[in-house]
């Protein structure tokens, strides 16, 4: 490895350091909550993310990584596997970044600098609304200091060191721009993430060795098949398409032919390159479909009728966390436009099939659902139209993006913040309707409700002038506002609830997996109790870190 310039195989190998670099410090960037609950995870959707790119680098043959090859590659597997915002605005910095590698034999200083450039612009048109002081901020500034570097000299080492001292520096200075974090006491995490990545780049130029890992943590969701019925898929068949010579892939009709043989197809990717996943019987006619056109890596073949056989049977559990994409029709398709619903617990995710849901994709705080994983189910329902409902502002980002991924169907992301707001949203669809009416009657019905959640305390801070102790029950409105804190779960949503605005006639509570049925009891009668005229109700939801969402309607 030249310290002046990198080939194709370095810039993988620089890739491959930073996302051990921040795997290394993950807990740390987890624990840069804003608010001092259990669901930090701005980390581990940057870690899932950075390793779906360079799991997709790793696949390209070592004696074809070229600059172009492994960039592309980069950037295909950081969109699929895109986890929450940061993990987002990450697949667009590594985007942009590939097109303007785009072309180049080597990367030395000058041409990192432009890259990252590229990137922090395409980073930033990702975001309808940038905020100052959080990783978009970290870019820019990172992206100045290389680009001034590289201008007096183009060594790499010299114009990476440039960038990560300034991404430090600038990580330091998040809490002066954002309110928010000054009053937490902490910077921003997602900042923090870029800047442990390009620590870790940088420490690849000078030959330091990887971190020492803890473990196997935060592995690689994927997907089980629990909940549907045996031979409902075959075999599922997944591969990275490159174009023969002078030719250029028309992803439109790759998408078209394989969906004529198959099902829950997805073709991702653009002229240059494509990753492709389908459903068949016959995987040999996929194969030789995609042999016509080019050439073949990353060929992964896996008989999902036998895994969700040893599913039934108990024989393999799915991992903690784990996103796992429920169809409620088994592969027929119903009249109207579909609904994708992301739920976050086993109970959330039934009610939503219960009550018209086409498909549920299950992600928790801290094990978000990926644009391709969305992008799955929004190919699985089988519908032109689509709607997704996020349930969490953290998985909007990836919805919308899954959309770009499906660009055969008309995808219309409503703006949920948690699941509550969903089944509002969800019950308000008219299948008469326009797409353009019912996202406007959707996200009406959503804005509507009123929602809290009930969590806890992890570590003692101050809120909205508020002193919060570890261990306190605390409440949250939908935008994350403290409403409450007491060492008592029943008499802190007992002051969240007098704080909602009046005229509401039902409460319901979803109970999560923190929550006993003593718990739940105790706290429905005091309801009860002051609220003479309210209906309470208690659905199970199985939700993690949120011992209970509230809805009041």
């Amino acid at each position: 490895m030249s310290r002046t310039q990198w080939d194709g195989s370095d810039l993988l190998a620089a890739l491959r350091q930073a996302s051990a670099e921040l795997e290394s410090r993950v807990d740390e960037v987890n624990a840069l909550n804003v608010f001092p609950v259990p669901d930090g995870d701005t980390g581990s959707n940057m870690l899932a993310t950075i390793r779906a790119a360079v799991d997709e680098a790793a696949g390209t043959p070592e004696s074809g990584q070229t600059v172009q090859r492994v960039a592309d590659a980069l950037s295909l597997g950081a969109l699929m596997g895109a986890r929450g915002n940061s993990g987002v605005i990450l697949s667009q910095l590594l985007r942009g970044m590939a097109a303007e590698l785009r072309g180049q034999a080597a990367v030395d200083g000058a041409h990192l600098a432009r890259a990252l450039a590229h990137g922090c612009e395409a980073a930033f048109e990702s975001v309808a609304k940038p905020v100052e002081g959080t990783i978009l901020t970290v870019a820019r500034d990172a992206a100045g200091a290389v680009q001034r570097a590289a201008a007096q000299d183009g060594d790499l080492e010299v114009v990476l060191a440039a960038g990560v001292a300034e991404a430090t520096a600038s990580v330091q200075r998040t809490p002066d721009l954002l309110p928010v974090l000054r009053q937490a006491g902490v910077v921003d995490a997602g900042g923090r993430g870029l800047e442990l990545l390009l620590s870790g780049a940088l420490g690849y130029v000078r030959d330091q060795p990887l971190p020492i890992l803890s473990g196997a943590v935060h592995p690689a969701l994927r997907p089980t098949f629990e909940q549907l019925g045996d031979d409902a898929f075959g075999y599922e068949t997944v591969y990275v398409l490159t174009p023969a010579d002078g030719a250029s892939l028309d992803v439109i009709a790759i998408r078209d032919e394989l969906q004529r043989i198959g099902e829950s197809v997805l073709v991702a990717g653009d002229e240059r390159a494509a990753k492709v996943h389908v459903h068949n019987e016959r995987p040999d006619e996929v194969i030789a479909y995609g042999l016509s056109l080019g050439t073949l890596s990353r060929i992964s073949v896996e008989n999902l009728d036998r895994q969700a056989r040893e599913l039934q049977r108990g024989a393999a559990q799915p991992e903690p966390g784990a996103a796992a994409w429920q169809a409620a029709a088994h592969g027929a398709v119903l009249p109207g436009p579909a609904v994708v619903a992301v739920a976050p617990g086993n109970g959330l995710a039934g009610l939503f099939l219960t009550i018209g849901a086409t498909a549920v994709v299950q992600g928790a705080h801290g094990g978000n659902p990926s644009a391709g994983e969305l992008a799955e189910a929004i190919h699985g329902t089988g519908q032109d139209q689509v709607f997704v409902l996020p349930n969490n502002p953290n998985v909007r980002l990836a919805a919308r993006q899954a959309g770009e991924l499906c660009p055969d169907v008309e995808v219309a992301v409503i703006g949920t913040r948690n699941a509550a707001e969903g089944i509002a949203a969800l019950l308000a669809l008219d299948p008469a309707a326009t797409v353009e009416g019912n996202a406007r009657r959707m996200a009406a019905a959503a804005d509507a409700i009123q929602t809290l959640q009930v969590t806890g305390a992890v570590r003692d801070a101050r809120i909205d002038g508020l002193l919060v102790r570890k261990g306190e029950h605390i409440v949250l409105g939908p935008d994350d506002g403290l409403l409450a804190a007491d060492p008592d779960q029943t008499q802190a949503v007992l002051q969240a609830v007098r704080r909602l605005r009046p005229g509401f006639e039902l409460l319901t509570l979803y109970q999560g997996n923190g929550a006993g049925p003593q718990a739940a009891q105790e706290l429905t009668a005091a309801l009860r109790r002051e609220f003479t005229r309210v209906e309470v109700e208690v659905v199970q939801g199985d939700q993690s870190h949120y011992t209970f969402l509230i809805s009041a309607e």
